[in-house]
């Protein structure tokens, strides 16, 4: 996918007329774009119409309308974007109670670094996570991270010739594993190529 410039964007003026529209679309799209692994790891996949909103709404929401600080946040989001032969993701790691959170992300370290996908036939590939900065300490992990799955072309072509597709986290205090939906599959392999 290419990386989206200032053309692609809506001035404020007209993002501000057409933003419930463009919002109803990308709520919408992003049905298809999330994996739950187990009852607290949700990973929401993100490709350029997500990436997109996201600019969208920092330019509203701060009031950018400047080149060279529209400029920055393309470039902040814009490597958030897929290009052909990965997935990007944001891991959410998702508690209701605040001090049952507390506790699972202090027992949690470490788990951006155990989530994986596997392609039918091939091995498990575990995500390349939080390129951009560290968000782990030695106390906690964050209850967000960043992820990219790096994808051969055999396994490419074996989801695209119907390969069975699967998510999961090998993490000693949370191993759980998902077999990926029919909608979401015709999503993500938008993503590829």
């Amino acid at each position: 996918m290419k990386p989206l410039t200032r053309q692609d964007l809506m001035s404020l003026e007209t993002y501000a007329e057409q933003r419930p529209s463009f919002r109803n679309r990308v709520i919408e799209h992003k049905k298809n774009r999330r994996v739950d692994i187990g009852p607290n790891l949700s990973l929401y996949f993100e490709d350029r119409l997500t990436i997109q909103y996201q600019v969208q709404e920092m330019l509203r929401i701060e009031k950018i309308f400047e080149a060279a600080a529209i400029q920055e946040e393309l470039d902040a989001y814009n490597p958030l974007i897929p290009d052909g032969n990965n997935l990007k993701a944001t891991a959410m790691l998702e508690f209701e109670d605040v001090d049952m959170r507390r506790q699972r992300l202090a027992e949690l370290i470490g788990l951006e670094h155990r989530v994986w996908l596997q392609v039918s036939g091939h091995d498990k590939v575990f995500a390349f996570a939080n390129e951009d900065l560290e968000r782990s300490s030695e106390e906690k992990t964050s209850a967000v991270h960043f992820l990219r799955f790096e994808l051969t072309p055999e396994m490419i072509t074996g989801l695209r010739n119907g390969a069975a597709w699967s998510f999961g986290s090998d993490h000693e205090r949370y191993r759980e594993q998902v077999t990926v939906s029919s909608q979401t599959r015709e999503s993500l392999l938008h993503d590829l190529g």
